[in-house]
């Protein structure tokens, strides 16, 4: 993912805050914000004849230096997309990224409502830790997440 994907990006990640089933996000921020909040490396973005169909990043769980190899992901597909193996294809790269720079445990928050998306990261090998009931408030609803994790090598 460079500067130049993020309009792309942005509108993908868009689609799915829209869903109400992906994250407590109300909006997109902008680039420079979204930049800051991620890690560096890996940043991907999936594309199917040339056109941003799906996009994957990690963010810092702490900022405490015990906790630099444990970071939280997140996946988003273009509507048009989902249901292809888009997902599949960018967590699973993500995860083998992710570890090349020396990230150990990769996290996530799923409602539990959003079922394409436990099952996926199922699939990849996250295992569910625990659900945090009412953790959060989305659009004035408390919220509940399934927490899962997936341990690299």
């Amino acid at each position: 993912m460079r500067p130049d994907d993020w309009p792309a990006v942005r509108t993908i990640y868009e689609q799915g805050i829209a869903t109400r089933q992906a994250t407590f996000e109300t909006a997109a921020p902008p680039w420079e914000a979204w930049d800051a909040g991620h890690l560096a490396e890996p940043r991907l973005v999936a594309e199917d004849a040339g056109e941003p169909v799906g996009w994957a990043a990690l963010s810092p769980v702490s900022r405490r230096p015990c906790y630099a190899g444990v970071a939280e992901e997140s996946v988003y597909v273009a509507e048009q997309a989902r249901g292809r193996g888009v997902g599949r294809a960018l967590l699973e790269r993500l995860c083998a990224e992710a570890e090349a720079v020396g990230i150990w445990t990769i996290q996530t928050s799923i409602f539990p409502e959003n079922v394409a998306s436990l099952e996926l990261h199922g699939r990849c090998g996250f295992r569910v830790v625990g659900t945090r009931e009412r953790i959060a408030q989305l659009d004035g609803v408390w919220r509940d997440t399934v927490l899962m994790e997936r341990r690299l090598a």
